[in-house]
């Protein structure tokens, strides 16, 4: 959320934002609704106080006994009474158009945000690694999750419907063992871990920026006033809802939790394999820091650097996006996208962002630190993706796919699997029983 002074100052750049991220938003009439709740509030409040004052010099006659003077005050001001009666509801009802209204209102953009209209858009800053040029025809991470048992897309639709999975066996352990090593290095670089609600209030989404855009991604608890994140981003952001923190030092939090997401408006897209699921889980980083844009944009660029870290653990080759107007979310401010390649799509995918949101989180949620001039600001506060799986898997196997069907395991992973060095198709180890048995 912004200031409504700040909004009024800058309309034009507002309302580009708004068109620029496609929000249907006019600020001219914002501004209009925002004058008349201030000339129907304010004539409230005087009425308001005429109505205190004639009720306290009522009060002060019956007192003294001179009831023909109070009789008097009450027929000279039924008008007045009469006035706020229909004030009131006017009121409430223009209070109503106003926070609908503010609630659409984008955060404006970096100047460094490439202007687009969708991903197409979105610029490439750098390329790390190059993809594998396989001298065999690859399999995709489908053909290799069942080569290996790893994966079960069909039985994931008869339990749950489309967009879901099962994984089996070193699936799982791979699928854990990916969030253990990003929570690990998250570790390393000084975040707090939080075990986070993944069923919140729906306040917690509007708050985080969320909703209402938003709202038709998120799965609702029937009968409950409570809703399924789709990233822990929302939780960690409320921890600190309507506190006033100290970030002398960037407030670093992490959590490893599972997502869920509708995916409405991506029928037909993905639908094959693991790419765009329904339930999934992330390592999700969360930084909290002092108002000062030069602050907030070099955290960009750290939190950024700890997704890149990992996939080079990962072994991974990746490229970095600055993504477009086009792409972003109502709140962000400045964004990156991480895309890793993947073979079965002859293309890079997205598997990691990274936003820079200022104080459109903390103003929503009422987050703020006392400054240095002893004045109480909001927060910048800031997101990433450290890990996502099981998305990351698709690259994760099958860019270290070998001719028989072996997958190579990375060496910064092989401690979270025991030592494992390479998985082996399941057909090779049944042979190898059989041929011991006999």
């Amino acid at each position: 959320m912004l200031d409504i002074k700040w909004i009024r100052a800058h309309a034009d750049e507002v309302q580009q934002a708004a068109d620029d991220k496609r929000i249907n938003l006019c600020v001219s009439e914002l501004l209009a609704v925002d004058d008349e709740r201030k000339r129907i509030s304010q004539e409230t409040d005087r009425l308001r106080e005429a109505r205190n004052e004639a009720s306290r010099e009522i009060g002060r006659l019956m007192k003294s006994g001179e009831i023909a003077a109070a009789d008097t005050i009450r027929r000279e001001t039924a008008a007045m009474l009469t006035e706020l009666d229909l004030l009131q509801p006017k009121l409430a009802e223009i209070e109503r158009q106003w926070s609908q209204l503010m609630l659409l209102v984008p955060n404006v953009v970096s100047p460094a945000t490439p202007r687009g209209s969708s991903d197409a858009d979105n610029v490439r800053l750098r390329q790390v690694g190059e993809p594998p040029a396989f001298d065999f025809i690859p399999r995709s991470h489908v053909e290799l999750g069942e080569l290996h048992g790893l994966i079960d897309l069909a039985r994931g639709v008869k339990t749950a419907g489309t967009r879901q999975y099962y994984l089996r066996g070193a699936g799982v352990l791979l699928h854990r063992a990916v969030q253990q090593l990003a929570l690990d290095v998250l570790l390393e670089r000084g975040f707090t871990p939080l075990e986070v609600p993944l069923a919140v209030r729906e306040e917690a989404l509007v708050n985080t920026g969320f909703f209402p855009l938003g709202a038709d991604q998120t799965y609702r608890i029937a009968d409950e006033d409570r809703l399924l994140v789709g990233t822990s981003e929302v939780p960690l952001i409320s921890y600190f809802s309507g506190e006033i923190v100290d970030v002398t030092e960037p407030i670093r939090l992490a959590a490893a939790s599972l997502c869920f997401r509708s995916e409405v408006g991506s029928a037909g897209r993905d639908v094959h394999g693991l790419y765009r699921v329904h339930q999934f889980a992330k390592v999700e980083q969360v930084v909290l820091c002092e108002a000062d844009p030069e602050v907030s944009e070099r955290i960009l660029h750290e939190i950024t650097s700890h997704a890149e870290h990992i996939l080079k653990l990962l072994e991974l080759p990746y490229q970095v996006m600055a993504v477009c107007t086009g792409d972003m979310s109502q709140k962000t401010y400045q964004q990156f996208d991480i895309e890793t390649w993947m073979p079965s799509r002859a293309a890079y995918g997205e598997t990691h962002s990274s936003s820079n949101v200022h104080d459109f989180q903390a103003r929503r949620s009422n987050i703020r630190y006392r400054g240095r001039d002893g004045k109480l600001h909001y927060c910048h506060t800031l997101n990433n993706t450290a890990i996502a799986s099981p998305r990351i898997l698709i690259p994760l196997l099958e860019n270290h796919q070998e001719a028989d069907g072996l997958i190579r395991i990375p060496a910064a992973l092989q401690p979270y699997l025991g030592g494992l060095k390479r998985l082996v198709p399941v057909a090779a180890i049944e042979n190898s029983a059989a041929e011991t048995r006999e």
